[in-house]
């Protein structure tokens, strides 16, 4: 589904490199969850991948479905199937929230090769997949983001997943600043989503995300580099002991 090989980035504006030879394939069915200290480039990989301004890819590839992911534009990759759920979703005045899905999965849908969905569809769909994240209809009407506590933009970004039904989801910190209650919201729609033709990317800080969204796979970062790879059982070392052990075994 996704791989990354040697992927060596660094920001345009300085020679400080952020990413230092970043490994990672992750398989269609698969959730594959990324761990790490502040700094470790956790978040720098996830803009690359989503072609995100101002990185500088100096070495490495990434391939989505053998498709060459830095070669594209950020629409390109949006068509081919990436999703990435910001940390800090952003607002966007003046543009009603479904008239942005609408125009977004039909964008999508026309970049494919497949007939736009029509209203009546598109009313039925979006408000089944709303509901089942406690998303009232007041806010569908709203612009985008606007005035939304920090759990409803979490949960407007899921179901913005859930709609434009992407092949490869990459959650950027998605727990960030999430109630216990808004958590198990989110990650309930995620996990909705799980199949085995669609692969996930959870980036996070925290184990108890992991404790509603079982990963397959853990990778620990630091220094820009993958540098332990584990099971679900990793997350709960690192919750007890912290990266301190880790990053001594690879030091």
């Amino acid at each position: 589904m996704l791989n990354i090989k040697n992927l060596h980035v660094k920001l345009e504006e300085e020679d400080k490199p952020i990413l230092k030879g970043v490994d990672l394939t992750v398989e269609a069915g698969k959730v594959h969850a990324i761990m790490g200290p502040n700094g470790s480039g956790k978040s720098t990989l996830s803009y690359v991948l989503s072609g995100r301004d101002g990185y500088e890819v100096t070495d490495g590839s990434a391939h989505l479905r053998g498709a060459d992911l830095l070669g594209m534009d950020p629409e390109e990759r949006a068509a081919a199937g990436l999703f990435l759920a910001f940390q800090y979703p952003v607002e966007i005045p003046g543009v009603g929230n479904m008239t942005f899905l609408r125009t977004a999965v039909n964008a999508q849908r026309k970049a494919r090769g497949e007939e736009e969905m029509d209203a009546a569809t598109f009313l039925k769909e979006v408000r089944a997949r709303a509901r089942d994240l406690q998303i009232d209809a007041e806010m569908l009407k709203r612009p985008v983001n606007m005035g939304f506590s920090g759990g409803e933009k979490k949960r407007n970004e899921i179901l913005q997943m859930a709609m434009l039904e992407p092949r490869m989801c990459i959650l950027d910190e998605t727990d960030s600043g999430l109630d216990v209650d808004a958590m198990k919201l989110v990650a309930d729609g995620v996990n909705a989503l799980r199949s085995p033709d669609r692969g996930f990317l959870v980036i996070t800080h925290y184990q108890r995300l992991l404790d509603h969204i079982v990963p397959d796979v853990v990778h620990i970062m630091a220094d820009g580099r993958i540098v332990k790879t584990g099971g679900a059982d990793l997350a709960l070392e690192v919750e007890q002991n912290g990266y301190a052990d880790i990053l001594a075994e690879v030091a």
